[in-house]
């Protein structure tokens, strides 16, 4: 229930109500005090920008305030989606963040986002003539966006605009639903939907986090695991199960047919990214922008697993990052549950529409499909598809399915020796020079070639200098042992420490035959 602060309608003005988001913005303007915003000029500067639109932006709610003399104060409502979903995702960043340690280093610009979003929120409420509801609501919002897109230092501006679209899309962007006016799509994804189109469009991915964001999250031990586990949670209190539990039947699904078909694996190092899994735990999930019945949140994990399978290689194809799979289809979904709902009440068969019998688990439903995902993820564990060993973590593997000519084999293997490459690991750097000196599965460049040469070569890699000094030299060897620390890291796992005679028998476990006769 909604608790009144203040009421609305009184002649005069009180002060009292505009010091609270004044407040905010001076804690906006202590933050900008800390180190890590003060070591950036740029990153300064967007603060100052934040707050001057957001000081002006007041002055101007004030003054009309006072012309027309209302008075606009607050409602607390404490929603627990709000509050536990926060919960759940502060134990991602916690968990994540110990193996990463840049996500620690972005907690102060995750809390001036905070205040940032409570303020702009505040003042967008009573632009609009209308009491603010305060609760946690920019809380999840905030870290639902950073958990899957953060732009650095020198473009953070960015960032305060993303967010600014997440809550004018709330807003602004509504339509009739079941008789009550509602926000359309869920605030979160329609900034990431929309900031991540602008930057396929524009090619300036590079100017955030993103990629790293993606890619780091393995770099956890047993990461599908700790989201499992969270995720059963926020499945607990909000019945989302089914629209969770179908997009990894699907994405599980498609990616065995395609593994059975084409012979190598769909999505690179796992059955699914570590990052999508995260999506359909915590993007997906919203229960405001998903349908309510039971059939209709299946047909919405459905469409999403699909839709994430699709855009993982027509964005390939376009040369995009793949990693904004997950980001693009909620808008979209977001935008097809009016059709999901009207189809769910075409159905007349009672028991596909409730997929559960009322009476089975003494009407919990919910319970007996969180029993159902409990055995599909441990089933999934068991072979090997969530964390652990993966097929696509075999370097060998693609070297022997490029040579095969499997279909994208090659592009695979050229993707995972470009990352290896900017990870510092000359053995990779040596053979993307090979790669592109050779011109057998990529254009034929010298330039380029030289430059990763050089590289390797710098990273005292032998036959790299040999490549580099000689240009008809084609010159290739085995991993040296800090190449293998880093070519090895499935799972994320830091290989720095780990013993010699461990590091070569898992080089052996990934088929590298060099490393078996001294393991």
């Amino acid at each position: 229930m909604a608790t009144p602060v203040t009421s609305r309608g009184h002649s005069g003005l009180s002060l009292g109500n505009f010091k609270y988001p004044l407040m905010l913005i001076a804690g906006l303007v202590l933050l900008s005090l800390t180190p890590r915003v003060q070591g950036n000029e740029v990153l300064l500067a967007s603060f100052y920008g934040a707050v001057a639109v957001l000081l002006v932006w007041l002055a101007t709610q004030l003054w009309q305030a006072q012309r027309e003399g209302e008075h606009f104060g607050f409602f607390i409502l404490l929603r627990p989606q709000h509050y536990v979903q926060a919960m759940v995702q502060t134990s991602v960043y916690l968990y994540w963040g110990y193996y990463w340690r840049p996500v620690y280093e972005h907690v102060w610009l995750i809390l001036a986002q905070v205040l940032f979003a409570y303020t702009f929120d505040m003042l967008l409420s009573w632009s609009r003539k209308r009491d603010y509801t305060l609760g946690f609501g920019p809380v999840p919002i905030i870290l639902s966006i950073n958990l899957f897109m953060w732009f650095r230092d020198d473009w953070f501006y960015l960032q305060f605009l993303m967010i600014a679209l997440g809550f004018m899309g709330k807003e602004y962007v509504r339509w009739n639903r079941e008789g009550k006016n509602v926000h359309i799509f869920n605030p979160s994804a329609f900034a990431l939907g929309i900031i991540s189109v602008l930057l396929i469009a524009t090619n300036t991915t590079s100017l955030t986090w993103g990629q790293e964001i993606a890619s780091t999250l393995t770099l956890a031990p047993n990461i599908y695991t700790f989201l499992f586990l969270v995720g059963l949670v926020v499945m607990y209190f909000f019945s989302i199960t089914l629209v969770t539990g179908m997009a990894a039947i699907t994405l599980f699904g498609f990616s065995a047919l395609y593994s059975a078909v084409a012979g190598v694996p769909y999505f690179i190092d796992s059955e699914i990214p570590a990052a999508v899994f995260l999506g359909l735990h915590l993007l997906i999930t919203d229960p405001s922008t998903s349908p309510r019945t039971p059939l209709g949140k299946l047909v919405f994990g459905l469409l999403y697993g699909m839709g994430v399978f699709a855009l993982y290689t027509v964005l390939g194809v376009l040369g995009a990052p793949t990693f904004y799979d997950k980001l693009l289809c909620v808008p979209l979904l977001n935008l097809s549950v009016i059709a999901i709902d009207n189809f769910v009440r075409s159905v007349k068969m009672e028991g596909l529409v409730n997929v559960w019998k009322s009476t089975w688990f003494s009407g919990r439903a919910n319970i007996a499909h969180m029993a159902l995902w409990i055995v599909l993820f441990g089933s999934m564990s068991l072979l090997g598809k969530t964390d652990g060993k993966h097929t696509g973590d075999s370097l060998p593997f693609w070297q022997q399915a490029c040579a095969d000519g499997v279909s994208n084999s090659c592009q695979r293997l050229l993707q995972l020796e470009t990352t290896y490459c900017g990870d510092n690991a000359a053995w990779a750097c040596n053979e993307l020079g090979v790669q592109f000196r050779e011109g057998r599965i990529v254009e034929r460049d010298e330039e380029l070639a030289l430059e990763y040469f050089a590289k390797s070569c710098e990273l005292k890699f032998r036959a790299g200098c040999v490549n580099l000094l000689d240009s008809n030299a084609v010159a290739r060897d085995e991993p040296h042992e800090l190449d293998l620390r880093l070519l090895l890291r499935e799972g994320g796992l830091n290989l720095m420490e780990a013993p010699v005679e461990e590091l070569y028998s898992r080089a052996c476990d990934h088929d590298w035959e060099f490393a078996c006769a001294r393991s």
